[in-house]
């Protein structure tokens, strides 16, 4: 397992919101997060068990951890998250946007465009207004979404990654606004994650994928290790594209 990037007292003080944190890099941010001294909310749809769970773990430890159930894609539910929060925690110093989607089965067919493009959008949108200078928003992407208008991915995963890509292109367009408030802004883009369910069904709809990428790119991430370098871009320094790339990109680049 990866170790926690941050001191136990780094982020002392600091109040953190992850989307879609009952599990997987969420859920690993979210306790690296509480670890480093952070109040943390653990924000899920409708998994409210496992989310508690997540959240007692880190009070057994020490740590400060509530939990917020709310449909992003559902504006009213996102209106009435913020104003938990802002009635328990009092702001936001740190809000990152894990929350993504667009395989299931049982969804919509624009599914994935308002939940990884508009729900993003609305997200920040209502977080700001809790957000001050010094806060930082961290919004988590594939290279196969970041990287898309150069090189094309797998076809079952081209809807998710054409959504995440616009999602990601619309939050840049704020970008400005949020650095004229001081607020930081940074993608974070990793290749496939072992062990998340995005990696998972794509090796079940397209046989072989992971070995495929670890084979190309020599290494693949897992949960621990990718949450690890979500969470070190809190506290880093923000790159002068607002881009951190995690792992190898050299088959992304377009030929």
């Amino acid at each position: 397992m990866s170790e926690n990037p941050l001191s136990p007292t780094e982020l002392v003080g600091k109040r953190v919101l992850v989307t879609g944190s009952s599990r997987g890099i969420g859920a690993q941010v979210a306790q690296y997060c509480a670890a480093a001294g952070a109040s943390v909310v653990i924000n899920y749809r409708n998994k409210e068990a496992r989310a508690e769970k997540i959240a007692q773990s880190i009070r057994d430890a020490g740590g400060v951890a509530q939990t917020a159930g709310a449909d992003l894609t559902d504006p009213v539910a996102v209106m009435a998250m913020m104003n938990s929060i802002r009635d328990s925690l009092g702001g936001l110093d740190v809000l990152v946007l894990n929350a993504s989607g667009g395989m299931e089965s049982d969804m919509e067919e624009d599914y994935a465009m308002k939940l990884n493009r508009d729900a993003q959008v609305g997200m920040l949108t209502s977080a700001l207004p809790l957000m001050g200078a010094g806060a930082r928003v961290v919004f988590i992407t594939s290279h196969q979404a970041h990287f898309i208008r150069d090189v094309d991915t797998m076809p079952e995963y081209r809807p998710v990654a054409l959504s995440k890509r616009a999602g990601e292109d619309a939050l840049r367009a704020m970008a400005d606004d949020l650095d004229g408030k001081g607020i930081g802004f940074v993608v974070v883009s990793g290749d496939m994650i072992e062990g998340t369910v995005t990696a998972t069904l794509l090796n079940r709809m397209h046989p072989g994928a992971l070995d495929e990428r670890k084979e190309v790119a020599g290494k693949i991430y897992n949960v621990e290790e990718f949450a690890a370098e979500v969470t070190q871009a809190i506290v880093d320094d923000i790159p002068d594209n607002h881009t951190r790339l995690v792992g190898d990109t050299s088959s992304f680049q377009p030929s």
